[in-house]
């Protein structure tokens, strides 16, 4: 039986309760099948979901973390556990409300660059930058946005309480949206800050520290591929460490979508020595079986 940490895309469940539960319900019977003969912990993205909860609520960032990791954790446990039930599975799923822990001298907080909330005119951005000290761009032509940084995870805080509860048999959801950014401070210990963790290499980084075989990255497409979108695309079924930092280097792949996703099997891959999986959703069963996606491993 692996240990596998997969990583669900916060796209993949909607931006609103109603469509998240629907969707969920497509999702819990790939998800059961690989609870089955696996030892899962499960980490989702959060990005739709806590951009609707910081536009409607006066709540600081790291609260808006806290409460989107609340409601899909609860509507992710609720389904799997139906599922599991109505498959006779004997697991019993949680959700453990997770905080990240994140350098506050990482270079990403001198340059925000993640756009949360809502849009903006030019001239409501720049009253609201003037009276918050918030940094704000301009998005694709769409208004202005508020951006923060997007720092590098250095330690899942409840990462024992994860690995002690997955060893005695539960299915853990953990780790939303990267984690809830937190520093620590020498006098008042650990403090929330305005932060995005990139949901993937937070992923990682539990897969590494809690020794996980594999990690399963779940997107929107089957495989990697060189030239995506283009006539010349080439699918990719394996990916050494060193042909991926190659491809890197070369552009093949999106800062805002696939890149992220392959530093993050790079770090599993290369401090690990583990084997990391990109797939599609659909396809999770048979890329664990060597049948789709694209194999990540150190060489």
């Amino acid at each position: 039986m692996s240990k596998i940490v997969i990583a669900l895309g916060g796209n993949a469940l909607g931006d609103n309760p109603k469509t998240q539960q629907e969707k969920i319900e497509l999702i819990v019977p790939i998800l059961a099948e690989l609870i089955k003969n696996n030892n899962i912990i499960l980490t989702h993205g959060n990005g739709p979901q806590v951009g609707e909860i910081f536009n409607h609520m006066d709540m600081p960032f790291p609260e808006c973390g806290s409460m989107s990791q609340g409601y899909i954790g609860y509507q992710l446990q609720q389904s799997l556990q139906d599922e599991l039930n109505k498959k006779h599975i004997q697991k019993t799923c949680l959700t453990v409300i997770t905080q990240t822990l994140v350098d506050k001298n990482d270079e990403a907080f001198k340059h925000p660059s993640k756009p949360i909330g809502k849009f903006y005119t030019q001239k409501e951005a720049k009253q609201i930058a003037k009276e918050t000290g918030y940094t704000f761009i301009e998005d694709a032509g769409r208004g202005y946005r508020r951006v923060v940084p997007s720092p590098k995870p250095v330690k899942i805080i409840e990462e024992e309480v994860i690995k002690k509860l997955n060893s005695d048999g539960y299915i853990v959801i953990a780790s939303g949206g990267g984690g809830i950014p937190v520093i620590q401070d020498k006098e008042k210990g650990l403090e929330g800050i305005d932060a995005v963790i990139d949901k993937d290499k937070s992923a990682a980084l539990l897969a590494e520290n809690i020794k996980a075989d594999i990690l399963l990255i779940l997107t929107s497409v089957d495989k990697v591929y060189l030239n995506y979108g283009k006539e010349n695309e080439i699918a990719l079924d394996k990916l050494t460490t060193a042909e991926a930092h190659k491809y890197i280097k070369e552009g093949h792949f999106a800062k805002g979508s696939m890149l992220p996703k392959i530093e993050a099997c790079l770090d599993f891959a290369e401090k690990h020595h583990g084997t990391a999986i990109i797939a599609s959703l659909e396809n999770a069963n048979a890329a664990l079986n060597g049948k789709a996606g694209t194999v990540i491993k150190e060489g």
